[in-house]
């Protein structure tokens, strides 16, 4: 199983972002990731200081959101669409996106749902409940 540091993330976004603005190739899990950050401006100067995103630290006393964990999303949500795991995923993301005219809103409703379960999944001590993510994006159409 992959579990990579804060570290391995953040140089996986930075590097990632250097090699979009540079014209390198990109791998496909890159490409989705750089189509991500230039969909998120207000990211850019930090994507382009590695150093300065290292450390970095986002607390919710900060009240800042982390640029890393909301990329990370971006990308677990564009995977679980891509195969439709949860099953029922990918035509409720279809159908939030046409309804509010926007891939990038429909995935940000999608993300607060993602976030909510996580965050109970965490408190509880439990793995995440799939059935309740599920239904929870039930509600968003």
């Amino acid at each position: 199983m992959f579990n990579p540091t804060r570290e391995d993330v953040r140089r996986f976004f930075c590097d990632t972002w250097e090699k979009k603005t540079t014209g390198q190739i990109l791998t496909p899990l890159e490409t989705i990731a750089g189509d991500w950050m230039g969909q998120h401006p207000e990211y850019q100067s930090l994507l382009e200081d590695p150093e300065g995103a290292l450390s970095r630290h986002y607390t919710p006393e900060d009240g800042a959101t982390n640029p890393f964990l909301h990329l990370s999303m971006h990308l677990s949500i564009s995977e679980q669409i891509a195969i439709d795991q949860p099953p029922g995923i990918k035509s409720i993301a279809e159908n939030l996106a046409r309804t509010l005219g926007s891939e990038h809103e429909a995935q940000h409703r999608i993300m607060e749902c993602l976030g909510q379960v996580m965050w109970e999944a965490q408190r509880e001590g439990s793995p995440l409940n799939p059935e309740k993510y599920l239904e929870s994006l039930k509600q968003l159409n």
